[in-house]
């Protein structure tokens, strides 16, 4: 926390209210910001204000002195481009972001950046701006909240019981992925998520008469929503009113539409043309005057205003102790759970946790790599009691249903309806979450999950429709949120179900996604180190590519052991000396292609090493010297072989090398056949091998 208030006092303090003075504290801090940084956008907090004060000044449990207290409220500003009017909350309710901080808005190095980040400022529980994902992220922190709260609870001890506020923009709303999170959150009942609605007409190019007039109220309220209505954004009692009915609303969620007016107060009132810019000296000085706010010194800041929100301190700190004290009683009474929700709460893995992960016996008929992942997942979730996930209606095709772990869901019967259900139950407690035909939002959503803290959630669909999940994959990976995508049919060898199914640049377009750690095993054993490691990767999203047709389990007797997946490459077979002349990489389900193709070129006194290289990112990680050792320099004669776009394996193969893969759409037929006519075939492979080695030797 700021050891200074940094506030100033006048003697012609504002006239009005204490709340109209709180009000205009937070409005004009924001402009100043905004003015000061060149940069900004202004008319949200002017607009905004007076429900945002309410609710942080009456509503929201929190702990400014303890940001990542476990049972604060979550509050999201989906609404990211007024991230001037949440650093002005956070900075006179007392979190650690001083005045100097927020003078420094959209500087190098602030910690007031122009958009909230997560990690990077105290108080900013998810990084938003992407409108529609901030949404999305509170719908997945409610169903978080539900989910450890139905688990744990016990008589007496409501340990997990807070509430996820949000602020959401037209612009919001009108993007699909929050259309997907409402309707789940809907049909979830998810009785303490409120969405405060800044319903000011206006976007940040014109009014929304052009673009948005249907009836948001109505369309909520047929999505099972809680919906009100506020006319006056200004009205300080209405507005309390309203959230204490939502407040009270736990069997819906509920939406508040808050009529507001873009720049209040400013020449720009009304106009798209406060959305994003400055307003500029004049008409800040026209604003303040308008509002009867001091024209100077910027920043000001009454002292009764600042000893006001600093009670948040105070009454963070009671709320917080008593829940401490209720869960240390709750501790006493209920030892197990308590060791286990701490665990859990702090992101730490259970002893024993990967005990009954299986050992997969070589077989040359094998499985898939999604079977094999669906095996590994159902021995791991009973005893990792943070992992909770699903898939958008592909369970049976993704293998990610865990039997006998519940189903998230308080509307089903048992016993009335079980088509779907996974067994364990109906409830809020069920750890097998049924997202529906939603990718888009399951992705946002599951980063809300990660980021509420307590669970480790993972997704799941074909990798041909991480394409509708990556706004959510990138935020994960900006905000080092652990989420696990699993993502199955990972090439052209899924068949039948042709071009439109099958995955051709999607790796490539993951990989190139900084801090996303991307691991495509190539078989049953190297499968279940990649869950290892999946999950033991605290700090970062992970996506699965998991093969749907059936590899052979490799023999661990005779090449290397799948542990080298944790390195990322690893040679699988060596040559003989282990001196090779060509060195030829796989991944995947084409890595026992490659083998097989590395014994044959052997067979013919060939010096050839086949390596596994499940994930560049891992392999990228390891010292010069083991990538050398792994890839030799001065072995220029390479061949990576990959069932997907060969852009970027020309970095491990080098000018000497080349790549088999697929750089044109793939086709409709039996899988075997794509792949065979595609050149996928150990025939194929040696007759590249051999043609490189003829380069090397004419070279």
């Amino acid at each position: 926390m700021s050891s200074t208030t940094q506030s100033i006092s006048l003697a012609d303090a504002p006239a009005g209210t204490l709340d109209q003075r709180c009000i205009d504290t937070l409005r004009f801090l924001s402009v100043d910001m905004v003015e000061k940084a060149d940069s900004g956008h202004p008319g949200l907090p002017l607009g905004a204000a007076p429900m945002a004060y309410v609710l942080w000044q009456h509503f929201l449990k929190h702990d400014p002195a303890d940001p990542q207290w476990p049972d604060r409220d979550r509050f999201v500003l989906s609404a990211g481009h007024g991230s001037a009017l949440l650093y002005s909350l956070l900075h006179v309710t007392g979190y650690d972001l001083s005045l100097e901080d927020i003078k420094q808005f959209r500087q190098w190095g602030s910690k007031a950046p122009g958009h909230p980040e997560r990690g990077h400022t105290p108080g900013v529980e998810v990084t938003t701006g992407p409108l529609g994902q901030g949404f999305a992220n509170a719908v997945g922190m409610a169903m978080a909240e539900a989910q450890l709260a139905a688990r744990y609870n016990r008589d007496g001890h409501a340990v997990i019981d807070h509430h996820t506020w949000v602020i959401a923009s037209d612009g919001d709303l009108m993007e699909g992925v929050a259309s997907e999170a409402a309707s789940l959150a809907g049909h979830l009942q998810l009785g303490k998520l409120n969405v405060l609605y800044d319903d000011n007409s206006v976007t940040l190019s014109a009014g929304t008469d052009i673009t948005f007039t249907e009836d948001r109220a109505a369309r909520f309220a047929a999505y099972g929503w809680h919906v009100q209505t506020v006319d006056d954004g200004n009205d300080v009692a209405a507005i309390h009113a309203a959230l204490q009915r939502a407040r009270n609303e736990v069997t819906r969620p509920s939406l508040v539409l808050v009529r507001t007016h873009i720049g209040y107060g400013s020449p720009e009132q009304d106009s798209f043309k406060s959305h994003g810019s400055p307003l500029g000296d004049a008409n800040v000085a026209a604003t303040k005057r308008m509002l009867g706010w001091p024209e100077q010194p910027p920043f000001f800041m009454p002292d009764d205003a600042i000893a006001h929100f600093r009670s948040a301190l105070e009454r963070g700190q009671q709320a917080r102790e008593e829940w401490e004290a209720d869960f240390d009683a709750y501790a006493k009474e209920n030892p197990g759970l308590a060791a286990e929700l701490g665990n859990s709460l702090d992101a730490t893995l259970p002893a024993g946790w990967d005990a009954d992960i299986p050992v997969f016996p070589a077989d040359a008929k094998g499985m898939a790599t999604r079977e094999a992942g669906g095996k590994v997942l159902s021995a791991i979730a009973p005893k990792l009691p943070a992992l909770t996930g699903g898939s958008a209606d592909l369970d049976p095709s993704t293998y990610t249903a865990v039997k006998g772990l519940g189903d998230f869901d308080p509307r089903a019967t048992p016993g009335e309806d079980q088509q779907g259900s996974d067994g364990g139950g109906w409830s809020y407690a069920g750890r097998n979450l049924h997202f529906g035909v939603r990718e888009h939002a399951m992705g946002a959503i599951c980063n809300g999950m990660a980021a509420h803290g307590g669970v480790i959630p993972y997704d799941a669909t074909f990798l041909i429709f991480s394409d509708y999940m990556r706004p959510p994959i990138r935020l994960a990976a900006l905000m080092r949120l652990h989420v696990i995508h699993v993502f199955t049919h990972d090439s052209i060898a899924l068949g039948e179900d042709g071009p439109t199914h099958q995955p051709v640049e999607q790796l490539a377009g993951l990989r190139s996604v900084p801090d996303l750690l991307v691991i495509r095993p190539a078989d049953a054993n190297e499968t279940a180190v990649a869950w290892r490691v999946a999950l033991e990767a605290a700090d970062r999203p992970v996506a699965l590519a998991l093969s749907r047709q059936k590899v052979s389990t490799l023999d661990r007797s005779k090449y290397a052991s799948a542990d080298g997946l944790r390195k990322g490459a690893y040679v699988l077979l060596d040559a003989v000396g282990g001196k090779p002349d060509i060195v030829l990489i796989g991944t995947g389900a084409e890595t026992g292609l490659v083998l097989a193709a590395t014994e044959r070129l052997q067979s013919e006194g060939i010096s050839a090493r086949a390596v596994s290289m499940p994930s560049w990112e891992l392999f990228d990680q390891q010292p010069r010297e083991y990538r050398d050792a792994v890839l030799p320099p001065d072995v220029r004669a390479r061949l990576a072989v990959e069932a997907g776009s060969s852009q970027g394996w020309h970095r491990y193969v080098g000018d000497g090398g080349a790549v088999l893969g697929v750089d044109r759409f793939g086709a409709s037929a039996p899988g075997s056949e794509v792949m065979e006519r595609y050149g996928f075939s150990v025939d194929n492979i040696c007759t590249f091998a051999r043609g490189l080695l003829g380069n090397k030797q004419a070279s």
